[in-house]
């Protein structure tokens, strides 16, 4: 049971009290659809939150044989490339320090079976220290 209905654009809906030429017909599903309401500026510095890539020590604990490294590349302040790894966690990026890997590296010549660890991280800026803590 389709129904016919005028469509009209919003142009053609202010004007068409002046002339009843611009209507138009189409086949509807009885469906009735809504208009999307574009957000203003302040909505969007309301909902903004800045990407930021975590760290690895933010997780409690972190499969090393499940887990897949991805490259990244960013700019530093002074505007230079650097790239850096991360690990994918429930959409969200968990960046993995060479100084990580390389104690995961150690520790597996002593423990080749290792499957899970733990990151801790002491410090900030350039005296940030990682201990990996294997974990059974």
């Amino acid at each position: 049971m389709n129904q016919l209905y005028d469509v009209m654009t919003r142009d053609e809906m202010e004007t068409s009290w002046q002339d009843d030429a611009h209507k138009s017909t189409a086949k509807s599903n009885g469906m009735v659809g809504e208009i999307n309401k574009m957000e203003t500026m302040k909505e969007a510095a309301q909902n903004y939150q800045p990407q930021t890539t975590r760290n690895i020590s933010e997780l409690p604990e972190v499969n090393i044989e499940e887990m897949q490294l991805e490259d990244r590349e960013a700019m530093d302040n002074e505007g230079k490339p650097f790239k850096y790894k991360v690990i994918l966690e429930n959409g969200e990026e968990y960046r993995v320090p060479g100084s990580v890997i390389g104690s995961i590296k150690g520790i597996l010549e002593k423990k080749p079976d290792l499957k899970r660890i733990s990151v801790s991280k002491q410090g900030q800026g350039m005296q940030t220290r990682y201990t990996v803590i294997p974990l059974e």
